[in-house]
């Protein structure tokens, strides 16, 4: 199963998807009455052009968020972060990666693996919409800069060099890019180089990222 991340995604389908377009815009309007009966203000900045981000994939595999959502449930118990071999990795730590989401603190953790939104507002927590809101992803809703923090956590413990102001140069950034499938860390590299790509872009211009 694979994982498309958008931000702005109306403008992305304008023109190609019109119908698409259209039906984003009104699940994005309505996102942002359910976030508002939570007492969330935020809307969608549909005329903001989105800005330019490094080279990154815009669809992933499915396991490979998993895996990244390992290192962070390791790196936030204190315990040491190996390299997957195997799928029996990611099955063995199951119950801790599980057990960490079940706080309802993790922007990266508390989230649907292939639909839903992350908002660019402060929200402390995700925000759990109840169901007759109708949101995708099962009406969990994270932060851009909660998911954007937890991504700078974990960073280190994958080899993710940023600089002392939290940042990501252009030039690890394109390092990044090129580690070759198959070596240690490579599926949560090329997930968190994604996530952390989006969260630049929707916190810069006020637009969702969309999980799809």
């Amino acid at each position: 199963m694979s994982l498309a991340v958008t931000v702005g995604i109306t403008t992305a389908l304008s023109g190609i998807d019109d119908e698409g377009a259209a039906r984003s815009r009104a699940a994005l309007d309505q996102l942002s009455a359910a976030l508002a009966a939570e007492g969330v203000s935020w809307q969608e900045q549909y005329v903001a052009a989105v800005p330019s981000t490094r080279p990154h994939l815009r669809s992933l595999p499915t396991s490979w968020l998993h895996q990244l959502r390992r290192v962070l449930a390791l790196v936030d118990l204190d315990r040491p972060v190996t390299p997957i071999t195997d799928a029996s990795g990611l099955i063995a730590d199951r119950e801790l990666i599980d057990d960490q989401a079940s706080m309802l603190e993790s922007h990266l953790l508390c989230h649907s693996d292939t639909a839903g939104y992350y908002v660019p507002a402060d929200l402390g927590d995700p925000v759990f919409l109840p169901a007759e809101a109708g949101v995708a992803g099962g009406g969990i809703v994270g932060s851009g800069q909660g998911l954007l923090a937890e991504l700078r956590r974990c960073a280190p413990a994958i080899g993710v060099r940023l600089d002392p102001a939290g940042e990501l140069p252009d030039t690890e950034a394109a390092r990044l890019f090129a580690v070759p499938d198959g070596t240690d860390f490579s599926a949560e590299t090329q997930a968190w180089l994604t996530l952390h790509e989006a969260c630049r872009a929707s916190i810069a211009c006020g637009r969702a990222i969309v999980f799809h």
